[in-house]
């Protein structure tokens, strides 16, 4: 890390503390030359390719649009749809990797966005999903209503 005083080649780190979130690391450093100090914020970094190969930073931001726009006229909260943004995020980083398809992003949202809110997840998958016909419609709500004819398992007490 360059010295933003004097521009020299290393640093040394004096503190390191992990942000509230847990998502990126804030270094206190010193510089060796001209003991200047300076903090630097360490984040993993996830990057998105899109269709026509573009790569740009993930942005949580635009899930929850993506996610907004199917939920237009549903009983959802700006809150709800942060926090399925942040569940997509963690899905997304468990995979391990530092470049991902933004179709697979979408595909990731499905879960979520199907536990939140049935209507809006009918939305999305017919973007995400291709769906191009009726039966892929009525495919979808069979498998919906299938899942609210299981029995639901009780906890163990």
């Amino acid at each position: 890390m360059h010295c933003p005083f004097c521009r020299h080649a290393d640093s040394r780190v004096i503190d390191s503390r992990t942000s509230d979130d847990g998502l990126s690391i804030r270094r206190r450093r010193q510089c060796p030359e001209c003991g200047g100090r300076f903090s630097t914020i360490e984040t993993a970094s996830l990057n998105v390719i899109k269709r026509s190969g573009v790569i740009e930073p993930f942005s949580r931001e635009k899930v929850m649009s993506g996610a907004r726009k199917a939920c237009q006229g549903r009983p959802v909260t700006e809150a709800d749809l942060a926090i399925l943004a942040q569940s997509v995020e963690e899905t997304v980083r468990q995979t391990g990797s530092s470049q991902i398809d933004a179709n697979d992003i979408g595909l990731a949202i499905l879960g979520p966005l199907r536990e939140l809110d049935e209507v809006a997840y009918l939305r999305f998958a017919s973007v995400y999903q291709a769906f191009d016909s009726l039966e892929d419609f009525e495919s979808a709500i069979g498998e919906l209503r299938a899942d609210h004819d299981r029995p639901r398992r009780r906890p163990v007490e």
